[in-house]
């Protein structure tokens, strides 16, 4: 998964996941009532500050918060750049 966007100093661009569409159950979920996702994969970082390297990597699953940076568009895909001091957490 190449990307042609590096970020600056410690942001890092994520590639959210799906929102949901089903519930466990099997209800489907309306395009309206599906939520923002919180979870996504790293795709780009960059270099981190001098005194604070970054400790995420590409292709790491992390967790963020629900009004966590900054939505965009790139290449005709949507992403989220966040500065690593907003991910919550990495999964797995």
């Amino acid at each position: 998964m190449s990307v042609k966007f590096k970020p600056l100093a410690d942001r890092v661009l994520v590639e959210p996941s799906p929102a949901e569409t089903k519930t466990a159950s099997g209800i489907i979920i309306p395009d309206t009532a599906k939520e923002k996702p919180q979870e996504g994969t790293v795709v780009s970082v960059g270099a981190g500050k001098k005194e604070e390297p970054l400790t995420v990597k590409v292709g790491d699953k992390v967790l963020y918060g629900k009004y966590s940076g900054t939505e965009i568009k790139f290449e005709g895909k949507d992403y989220l750049i966040v500065r690593e001091s907003d991910l919550l957490g990495v999964i797995g």
